[in-house]
């Protein structure tokens, strides 16, 4: 079995997002916090695994590291595998799955990697026990993540499974959706902590507006999902698991926040109310309309907008500086005192918006490389502002 003691796990995010991660660690009790690139290394028990992999918005995968050596070829790669003790971590009646994932100049392909690994471990339980396991792609007992950089290959297993952006809610959505592990991201980047309205008015499928309903009531965001990975390992334990999740929902609390989202297509705005039951999200208030973001207007007090306009190809080229132009006189128009957060991967269009950026992060969306730009729109000048009292 796997020694009930202090590991070291390995949590992996999207670029941009590695501080983000590592906040949400230390606050879940995580200790030796460590950034890495897409990634975040910490230590805790098993119990902060499976809490991990229920609360962490930013994590796609947690994966627990079980050994690592120095391969430069091939029978150096099955023989470093070959070193770990299998029948610690699963049987011959489980079925495996390997992802491999590789940066290095020795090998250079992860199917083949993977293909070694597999043969390395069957071969281990063959000579062993005279029995070998079989491989299961769709649904295996005992999911292994390789990762191999130049000549060091670490052996994980991954104890998501499916990945944690995939948080059940989403069912339908509209073009390009934001990945819900960025989308939640992006939201952690602003600094909003649920204490103020929130608002997209180009909400799309509504991932945002839902990510931001469930940061604002401590909902964690994996909650009602069926499956994880660590449920079929050796020493799971049904009781600390079903204990954590309980714990988990009696601190999700109702706020008084509302979550504004507006959407010119009415499609858009089905899909979004859609999905918004389907979170399953309690004692928030939703306002949701079918109108132009040139139309929109705040649902309260100033607060917080975070916005995914379109910025790629299907957009004409003639349409952009006119679209951002929109964007930033709607933004001085109707949005005094809010800040307002817009992700775009068009720096043509954001030049366009006609306002001064007060900080700039960069991310990537999927494969395009984006800016997340903050503007603050005062209450008077800038100079200047009006009293909020």
């Amino acid at each position: 079995m796997i020694e009930k003691t202090f590991n070291s796990f390995t949590a992996k995010t999207q670029f941009g997002l590695e501080d983000v991660l590592a906040e949400e660690i230390r606050k879940a009790g995580g200790k030796n916090i460590r950034v890495l690139r897409r990634a975040v290394s910490f230590d805790g028990d098993l119990d902060l695994l499976y809490k991990a992999n229920l609360c962490l918005r930013t994590a796609v995968k947690i994966l627990m590291p079980i050994g690592s050596f120095n391969a430069r070829n091939e029978d150096a790669l099955y023989m470093g595998i070959q070193r770990i003790n299998w029948s610690k971590y699963m049987t011959t009646s489980d079925t495996l799955s390997i992802d491999g994932v590789v940066f290095s100049d020795y090998f250079n392909h992860s199917k083949y990697v993977a293909l070694k690994c597999k043969d390395a471990i069957v071969d281990q339980f063959r000579k062993n026990t005279g029995i070998r396991p079989n491989v299961d792609i769709m649904n295996p007992d005992i999911k292994i993540n390789i990762h191999i950089s130049d000549d060091l290959c670490t052996v994980s297993l991954d104890s998501s499974g499916e990945s944690l952006n995939r948080r059940g809610y989403r069912l339908e959505h509209n073009q390009a959706p934001l990945n819900e592990n960025l989308a939640a991201g992006l939201i952690l980047l602003t600094g909003w902590n649920g204490e103020s309205n929130f608002t997209d008015f180009m909400c799309g499928s509504g991932t945002l507006l839902i990510e931001a309903a469930m940061i604002a009531t401590n909902t964690p965001p994996n909650l009602r999902r069926s499956e994880f990975a660590f449920q079929k390992w050796k020493n799971y334990d049904e009781n600390k698991f079903r204990l954590i999740i309980e714990n988990l929902k009696n601190e999700i609390r109702p706020s008084k926040v509302t979550i504004q989202g507006s959407d010119v297509s009415a499609r858009a705005m089905e899909i979004t109310s859609e999905n918004i039951k389907r979170s399953g999200i309690k004692g928030i208030n939703f306002k949701l309309e079918q109108k132009s973001f040139t139309d929109a207007v705040p649902a309260g007090d100033p607060g917080i907008i975070v916005t995914n306009p379109p910025y790629d190809e299907r957009m004409k080229e003639q349409d952009i500086a006119g679209f951002y132009k929109e964007i930033g006189n709607t933004l001085k128009k109707n949005f005094s005192g809010y800040d307002a957060w817009i992700i775009s991967g068009n720096a043509e269009g954001t030049k366009s918006i006609g306002l001064k950026t007060s900080r700039k992060i960069s991310l990537i969306n999927g494969t395009i490389e984006c800016k997340f730009l903050k503007f603050e729109m005062y209450m008077g000048s800038r100079k200047h502002p009006e009293s909020k009292t």
